[in-house]
């Protein structure tokens, strides 16, 4: 049988990793040992991998990741409240699965937005769709899109997202607007999926932070009672003191 049909018949139907592998295999003894079904499987295998790694690829990207962090990298050594058990149990994702979310606060500096970088590259990991956005470009982006006539697809888009993490949390006051757009992306996600808050602000200050009573209680309620809280704690990170030789990124 000739076999460079065959190679251009893979390529054609896009199996190309597929179509690698089995170059690879037709110069390999070992491989010629093979019963068919051996290396048949490994065959599906070079292209189902291929096609993952694809797809992890595009997730990261589609992720805007600020830093490149993982949970594997947390440094546990410096003091701030975070617990290895508690980090590395959230990594599995199950609390993605099961539509919790992940209030991670602390004082500026002490790792917050690593941290919801980390979870998002383990959410990312898992095959979950996520992505990473400070609070003030997420409200831009719905100020924008109101005025341009895509703020139901934008609404649409952030409510397909199984974790949408949300950094610099009510940093700033909110205008009546912004009040309202984030109640609507929040009412989009609540016990659908999963979202994680980090900010400078404890739970028990967003009811003032935000605002308006009745928004503000919606928002809350939605947000804090079906979570993980991480309260973090202790000197910056970006100290160098604080950060000595040998310890974690974040």
């Amino acid at each position: 049988m000739l076999t460079q049909p065959t190679i251009d018949k893979l390529h054609a139907l896009h199996l190309t990793a597929m179509a690698q592998a089995f170059e690879q295999q037709r110069g390999s003894a070992p491989h010629a040992e093979l019963a068919f079904d051996d290396r048949f499987g490994l065959l599906v295998e070079a292209e189902w991998t291929a096609r993952e790694q694809r797809r992890l690829t595009q997730r990261l990207r589609n992720a805007r990741l600020r830093y490149q962090a993982s949970l594997e990298d947390v440094d546990f050594t410096t003091p701030r409240g975070l617990s290895r058990d508690v980090v590395l149990s959230l990594g599995n994702g199950a609390w993605i699965r099961d539509h919790y979310n992940v209030l991670v606060t602390g004082p500026t500096g002490i790792g917050k937005s690593w941290l919801a970088c980390a979870f998002v590259e383990s959410a990312c990991r898992h095959g979950f769709a996520a992505t990473y956005v400070r609070a003030p470009r997420l409200l831009h982006e719905l100020a924008v899109s109101r005025g341009d006539g895509s703020y139901p697809r934008l609404l649409a888009k952030l409510a397909k997202l199984d974790l949408l993490a949300i950094d610099d949390w009510l940093l700033a006051p909110l205008t009546d607007a912004e009040r309202r757009d984030l109640l609507e992306v929040i009412e989009d996600r609540s016990e659908r999926r999963s979202t994680l808050i980090a900010s400078q602000l404890p739970p028990t200050a967003w009811h003032a932070a935000i605002g308006e009573p009745s928004v503000a209680d919606a928002i809350c309620d939605r947000l804090i009672h079906r979570a993980h809280k991480l309260t973090l704690k202790g000197p910056t990170m970006r100290d160098p003191e604080t950060r000595r030789p040998g310890k974690g990124k974040s």
